[in-house]
């Protein structure tokens, strides 16, 4: 299976893929936890149904030390007890941040607060780009149809 279109060959859509890339590889860097980036990631790729992204970021949260336990209950991540609750406020805030349509209005008054109980203004601004660019990440996946099970870690960053 291969993707409908590779971004890369066209230079115009290839520039700006680096430009976006770019992006993504600088919110590494951010004050938000890298072990709390990978599980936004995936929970948000999980959401949208996006098996590159998923891919990617269960093999990279798995070479960076994280369980194979924790990996698998992302997606019930309300009933797991192996969660922080920083975590689990990441976690709230990514659903909503990614289901607006169902929500009608974001992330909520009180799901925004809890998050603030647990990060600063850096970190929550790192929380917003990261779901917001995991968003934009998958929905490009998802309409060229790029397949999941090939990814290697580290590959992309």
């Amino acid at each position: 299976m291969n993707a409908r279109l590779d971004f890369l060959t066209e230079p115009a859509t290839g520039k700006a893929l680096k430009y976006l890339m770019a992006a993504g590889k600088e919110l590494r860097g951010t004050a938000l936890p890298a072990v709390t980036q990978e599980l936004v990631s995936l929970r948000v790729s999980q959401i949208n149904g996006c098996a590159g992204c998923i891919d990617m970021h269960v093999k990279e949260a798995a070479a960076a030390g994280e369980s194979h336990l924790r990996l698998h209950l992302v997606a019930a991540w309300r009933e797991a007890t192996v969660f922080t609750e920083d975590e689990r406020a990441a976690l709230e805030f990514a659903e909503e941040g990614t289901r607006v349509a169902d929500a009608g209005q974001g992330v909520s008054d009180e799901v925004w607060a809890n998050a603030a109980k647990h990060y600063d203004e850096g970190q929550l601004a790192a929380l917003v780009l990261l779901v917001s660019f995991m968003n934009l990440a998958n929905r490009m996946n998802i309409l060229t149809r790029r397949p999941g099970g090939n990814y290697q870690a580290g590959q992309a960053h």
